[in-house]
């Protein structure tokens, strides 16, 4: 069956992940891994990781996917026996030449996106170096997955859900050549998500003609209101392929990957869940599998830029804003105490909140828990509303932890 792999950024994010089914996780470490403002896990932290995987009988593979100068590769060499001694499963390695090493340590070498795998004979070389595994290209279409995956003597990997960067694998000089900060060791500023605005000097000389098979270029360029040109086209929506699950398991690709280290617990907890209902659902009864919408729905209500199938079926060119979840999240409180006989938790909060409320608690054991409130109560007594600056009891689906941080999920159409 193929693996789910889903991001942690954090403990919390690797609770809610592995509560939600993530068959493996990937993770980085400071300094080594394309996530740098991402909180990442230091060395230290990588036997409570493993240990914590374990126990949901999950793998774990560890990013060390930026571009390695001398003294860095020196460095994660060194520590590849610490590494391994941890019990992590594999490293993803965007360097070809810690391959050898990474699996003399007793570890699984998979070759990260970033080296832009198209075809079955770089996977063939990669075999000969002993690696287990490559994540295949994002430019790749399904029917070119299918074909190279059905020639490679690795296993494959390809990306599901989440970001998608302007250039080829990621390989982007935009962020270092404006703010010096460099995307390709992991320190991306993401200046493509801005608004630009587009400028030009007319001349009789130009001959300015639109090349493309689409008439209308609307969709890159609009007029502003101070009569320039704004575009988000450095900014595609994000990927995402729910609706087409049975098409990816028949490429024969070993694992589908979620991206969003760099996202919130929540994000991860949603979408890892309903991946991992819709591939149970087609592996288990293939013959009667049906789509259910409501999974592009939940999708819809945590960070998402809007939605492409990327180079799947064709070129992606729907340019997308910032944030267009259904939900914004409000800071409202913190889990006090958790009664496991009755399965409530008392909470200090900071906010009004009512029956018919929709709220998040977040934690390091807790992971991502969303609830909307059937029941409350005050001093022993039902209440429908409490007022902020209160102790309330609430009815939850399942256990949460003292510290843990408590949310409200408010519609941004109600804002």
């Amino acid at each position: 069956m193929v693996e789910l792999l889903a991001p942690a950024g954090n403990f919390i994010s690797l609770r809610a992940v592995l509560e939600n089914g993530a068959d493996a996780v990937y993770f980085g470490l400071d300094k080594y891994n394309m996530r740098v403002n991402a909180k990442n896990f230091s060395l230290d932290d990588l036997a409570k990781i493993s240990k914590i995987a374990s126990d949901y009988d999950s793998k774990t593979y560890l990013c060390t996917n930026i571009i390695l100068k001398e003294p860095q590769i020196i460095e994660l060499k060194d520590n590849l026996e610490k590494i391994s001694s941890c019990e992590i499963d594999g490293l993803i390695l965007s360097d070809i030449g810690l391959i050898e090493d990474t699996v003399s340590n007793g570890l699984e070498a998979h070759v990260s996106v970033q080296e832009n795998v198209t075809n079955s004979y770089t996977l063939k070389t990669l075999h000969k170096l002993g690696a287990k595994r490559a994540i295949l290209s994002r430019e790749l279409s399904i029917d070119e997955i299918a074909e190279i995956t059905k020639k490679s003597p690795i296993e494959t990997e390809i990306f599901i859900h989440g970001a998608m960067c302007m250039a080829i694998s990621g390989r982007c000089f935009l962020s270092y050549g404006l703010y010096g900060r460099s995307a390709n060791c992991g320190d991306c500023l993401q200046p493509c998500r801005k608004n630009w605005t587009l400028t030009f000097e007319e001349s009789q000389n130009d001959a300015v003609s639109n090349t493309s098979d689409v008439a209308d270029e609307s969709f890159v360029i609009s007029a502003s209101y101070d009569d320039s040109y704004r575009t988000n086209f450095f900014s595609p929506k994000d990927m995402c392929m729910i609706e087409h699950i049975p098409e990816l398991i028949e490429t024969g690709v070993s694992s589908f990957k979620i991206e969003g280290r760099a996202r919130s617990p929540d994000y991860g907890a949603m979408v890892t869940g309903i991946y991992r209902e819709a591939i149970d659902s087609y592996v288990n009864n293939p013959d009667d599998y049906k789509f259910n919408p409501q999974w592009m729905e939940e999708l819809k209500s945590v960070f998402n830029r809007g939605f492409d199938t990327g180079f799947y079926f064709d070129i992606p060119c729907e340019t997308s804003e910032t944030n267009q979840s259904k939900y914004i999240k409000k800071d409202i409180g913190q889990v006090v105490n958790f009664y496991n006989k009755v399965s409530v938790a008392e909470i200090r909060i900071w906010d009004d909140l009512k029956i018919g409320d929709r709220i998040m608690v977040q934690g390091e054991t807790t992971g991502s828990v969303t609830h909307t409130i059937e029941s409350m109560q005050v001093e022993g007594a039902d209440v429908d509303e409490v007022p902020k600056n209160s102790n309330v009891g609430v009815l939850m689906p399942s256990k949460v932890r003292k510290n843990d941080f408590v949310y409200k999920l408010i519609e941004r159409s109600q804002q």
